[in-house]
């Protein structure tokens, strides 16, 4: 049966992000009353300062900080070394995300980089150069005042598509997913629920599947129907709007999540922030990891499992090896199976694309590869 979602949206506490901006400021303005030279503590966003909770079952941001102070002016001219640069950058960040939140607004990225492409009053010197420079000061912002930069108004640039047997509210529209077309619906950068509310959903489970090309022969195929799942994508290592989206349809609708990726490290990795989360945004892992999420293939025993002819697979570049025995020591690959999984295909020495499914028939992919995955639970956890 149908299952309803609850019928009014809750809306981000944007609020509460605000006020967390304004206390910042207060603490700067205060150390300046004392006579102490102003600063700001930014959690350390490093391999160092993440762990991995087993209990959990993902990557947390432990306790250290970094501390940029005002009056520093070690390194070169507009260099990271640049403390009071980064002192100054980080606060009018602050400055254009709390500006951003009192008029209920939002921009990309690439905008609140052009707002602050401006000089210092009083200098020449631009706050910001390029955009390598603001995006790191957004994520720093972000976990400062533990808020998504989606809360604060600012997202990046959409990426990711979605069919459905679901009925949603995108904005106030009524959007039915089973009738998307070719293309699908276009996940967006915000997908928190005063934009996007689950109105029906007849839906069993969740397919996360890596590339755009397959997925566009899942939905082809109308995979989708036939199985009752929501079949997404993200263009690769899915961006936040997709893992936020598959984040909540797993805890508000109760979806178990597959995901279908390359069999190679990187396809390894991409699950492994779908489940686990990443080492860049540790902080954020408690609203977007899934550590229930199962990974269904590409597995290394599929070649010789699926009869893939033997001139389909691709040798194991250099790059891909050194990637592989990085991960292999990663704590949240340490299971009997994941250790299997990983040391099997270097043994192979070669790796599978999921398009290496077509060598078999168009439709293998669709009609017999997953079904018979999905069928005899040969997934790993």
């Amino acid at each position: 049966m149908p299952r309803k979602a609850a019928t009014k949206p809750v809306r981000r506490d944007r609020a509460a992000a605000a006020e967390r901006i304004r206390k910042l400021a207060a603490g700067v303005i205060a150390t300046v009353s004392q006579g102490e030279d102003p600063h700001v503590d930014i959690p350390s966003r490093t391999l160092g300062n993440v762990r991995f909770n087993e209990k959990k079952g993902i990557i947390e941001l432990l306790e250290g900080k970094q501390r940029r102070y005002f009056f520093s002016l070690l390194g070169r001219r507009g260099g990271e070394g640049s403390q009071a640069k980064k002192f100054m950058q980080t606060l009018r960040v602050a400055e254009a995300c709390k500006h951003l939140i009192d008029t209920d607004n939002s921009t990309s990225l690439r905008d609140l980089f052009y707002m602050l492409k401006r000089p210092v009053i009083g200098s020449k010197e631009l706050i910001f150069y390029e955009q390598e420079e603001s995006d790191p000061v957004i994520e720093d912002i972000e976990v400062s005042v533990n808020a998504l930069r989606e809360e604060l108004g600012v997202h990046a640039k959409a990426a990711g598509a979605m069919v459905a047997p679901m009925t949603i509210e995108d904005n106030g529209d009524t959007i039915n997913l089973a009738s998307m077309g070719s293309g699908g619906w276009a996940v967006p950068s915000i997908v928190e629920a005063d934009v996007i509310r689950f109105v029906r959903s007849s839906a069993k489970f969740v397919l996360l599947v890596e590339k755009d090309a397959m997925w566009q022969r899942f939905n082809k195929d109308r995979f989708w129907e036939q199985h009752q799942c929501a079949l997404i994508h993200g263009g690769g290592q899915p961006p936040r709007g997709v893992r936020r989206l598959i984040y909540r349809m797993h805890h508000e609708l109760k979806l178990p999540v597959y995901v279908l990726v390359d069999n190679d490290p990187w396809g390894y990795y991409i699950y492994s922030v779908v489940k686990q989360g990443s080492i860049n945004l540790a902080y954020e892992s408690q609203r977007m990891a899934v550590p229930a999420a199962r990974f269904v293939g590409l597995s290394s025993y599929d070649a010789e499992q699926f009869d893939i002819p033997p001139h389909v697979p691709l040798p194991l570049t250099d790059e891909d090896r050194r990637r592989a025995r990085e991960i292999r020591e990663y704590p949240w690959f340490q299971s009997k199976g994941w250790q299997r999984e990983i040391k099997h295909m270097e043994s192979l020495g070669v790796k599978l694309e999921l398009e290496a499914l077509s060598s078999k028939g168009l439709s293998f992919s669709t009609q017999e590869y997953l079904p018979r995955k999905l069928r005899d639970k040969k997934w790993l956890d």
